[in-house]
């Protein structure tokens, strides 16, 4: 059987996400391409490295996901997912859109409600 364009996208980014979130970041960094760009409400960084070393300390305080949503295109995704998290901002609805070239992510936006995380900006930004 053959993977559609959409198929291969959604193995990708479902890859990545879940990867990520058990903490297992070479899984993730295979699902990475470059050039690369990640944008958030506190970073904006075309540092692939960086990104992926920023995902143990983000992941260190996740206690859970709950994926509420997939949408797939050829080369484009967007999930939507409440994380859990040890801190005092506790569950996040976060969506995140994700931008694909030759089945590898090269940028993700990152879009969420950043006020409950602004008492704890100073341990968040690199």
């Amino acid at each position: 059987m053959t993977l559609t364009a959409r198929d291969q996208t959604r193995r990708t980014v479902r890859g990545y996400h879940e990867a990520r979130f058990r903490g297992d970041i070479a899984a993730a960094a295979a699902h990475v391409g470059e050039p690369f760009r990640f944008q958030s409400p506190f970073i904006d960084s075309g540092d692939r490295a960086g990104h992926l070393a920023t995902l143990p300390g983000f992941v260190s305080i996740v206690t859970g996901v709950d994926l509420i949503s997939e949408l797939y295109g050829d080369a484009e995704a967007t999930l939507v997912y409440d994380v859990h998290t040890a801190t005092p901002a506790g569950t996040q609805r976060t969506a995140e859109h994700f931008r694909l070239t030759d089945g590898k992510i090269v940028a993700i936006t990152l879009i969420f409600d950043a006020a409950p995380w602004q008492s704890m900006r100073a341990h968040i930004e690199p």
